[in-house]
């Protein structure tokens, strides 16, 4: 399908349902009133509607003779961010929006279900699937584990962001790793609490806890090798109540990113490793709890050259970047690509101005790349699902 020859009634409707999710963000799990407006579009289209899979989640089958099975994602929730824009679509919702753009993705395969359902250019099945609670809460990974691909069998499984930076009417593909894994820890450290005037009566916590924040900046620059792409941020330190008091004890928070399972492995290792040996040395203990939340997004060869060739057919060959730098965020679409063939691509949104960063609160997403993504999730199942 060629962008220019968009249906203009098709694009009028990913519009309106933009703007109106806009301003009805709803957080994960809690989509309920989204999930409600799919529902509704695709049965009006005439599609097998399953509601509240993965708890809030919705998924539309489409059958047209005989061919491969293929499934769209979408995400739908929003941020716990209060908005700043001035837009008529602005959030009705105090200290929610959309800020990620999930409402022009849910948008877009809504109009794309619209297009597929006249096009008689594929045969075979196909499963629009909207996800809830892709932010932190792993609704990709409830998804799958409830059954998604047992109930709606895909041969491949295909997903798409929106991604400031990129000029409107680009995408951007890598074979192999896209978006990081999404690890987090928490270092509790033990002291011994005293009086703030007398140190050398206790074991400063505090202390201890600052210098294994420092040893931990190590672990990147001289434990791993340099090609090793890796990202351990410390983002949380708590501890102590008084002025006058030192306590007894102190939280270490953070996040590790990484593309392959032998680094996130010694990064684990190298984190217990550092934490309990610097805590040792001040007389201190320290235990590591570590959790693996998302793996690695990776791409496989075959879907990938499918979303390739979809990518080109909407934009041409010269907009479409293949070998990006892949992202240190992460994406629970990562649980569908670990269950099935898949691919993921990032669709440009920059306009005639930069567009405000993903999770910004200036963010709202641009309504020129409507038509853009729904043609190319038609593109993409005519090419998958091409008639015999």
């Amino acid at each position: 399908m060629n962008v220019n020859v968009m249906d203009a009634k098709v694009t009028g409707d990913m519009r309106g349902w933009r703007r109106t999710l806009h301003a009805h963000p709803e957080m994960a799990f809690e989509e309920v009133s989204t999930a409600a407006l799919v529902a509704s579009v695709l049965r009006d289209l005439g599609y097998t509607v399953h509601e509240k899979v993965g708890k809030t989640g919705v998924v539309g089958t489409l059958e047209r003779g005989i061919g491969p099975s293929i499934g769209l994602r979408a995400d739908m929730d929003a941020l716990p961010v209060a908005e700043l824009n001035e837009c008529p679509h602005r959030s009705r919702h105090p200290g929610k929006m959309h800020a990620c753009g999930h409402d022009g993705h849910t948008a877009m395969l809504l109009g794309a279900a619209a297009l597929l359902k006249r096009d008689e250019g594929w045969n075979g099945t196909v499963h629009v699937i909207f996800q809830p609670a892709e932010e932190v809460a792993g609704g990709g990974r409830v998804m799958v584990e409830e059954g998604l691909f047992e109930r709606f069998p895909c041969d491949a499984v295909f997903g798409l962001h929106n991604w400031p930076g990129l000029p409107l009417g680009s995408f951007a593909i890598n074979h192999g790793a896209m978006m990081a894994s999404l690890d987090t820890f928490e270092i509790n450290v033990a002291g011994r609490g005293s009086h703030a005037a007398m140190p050398e009566e206790g074991i400063d916590a505090l202390v201890c806890a600052s210098h294994i924040v420092v040893a931990l900046q190590s672990i990147i620059s001289r434990r791993l090798p340099a090609g090793d792409a890796a990202v351990v941020s410390v983002t949380q330190i708590h501890g102590g109540d008084s002025w006058n008091v030192l306590p007894d004890s102190v939280v270490i928070r953070g996040t590790v990113r990484c593309f392959a399972g032998a680094v996130q492995s010694r990064i684990r290792s190298l984190l217990d490793e550092i934490s309990t040996t610097t805590a040792r040395a001040h007389g201190a203990s320290a235990t590591l709890d570590y959790r693996e939340c998302y793996p690695a997004t990776i791409n496989a060869q075959s879907a990938t050259q499918v979303a390739l060739a979809a990518a080109r057919s909407t934009v041409g060959d010269d907009a479409v970047i293949l070998g990006c730098r892949p992202s240190m965020a992460s994406e629970d679409f990562a649980f569908m690509a670990r269950a099935k063939p898949a691919a993921y691509i990032w669709m440009g949104v920059d306009g005639a101005t930069s567009s405000a960063p993903l999770h910004s609160p200036h963010f709202d997403f641009n309504d020129n790349a409507l038509a853009i993504g729904a043609a190319y999730w038609v593109n993409v199942v005519k090419a998958f699902c091409r008639p015999a």
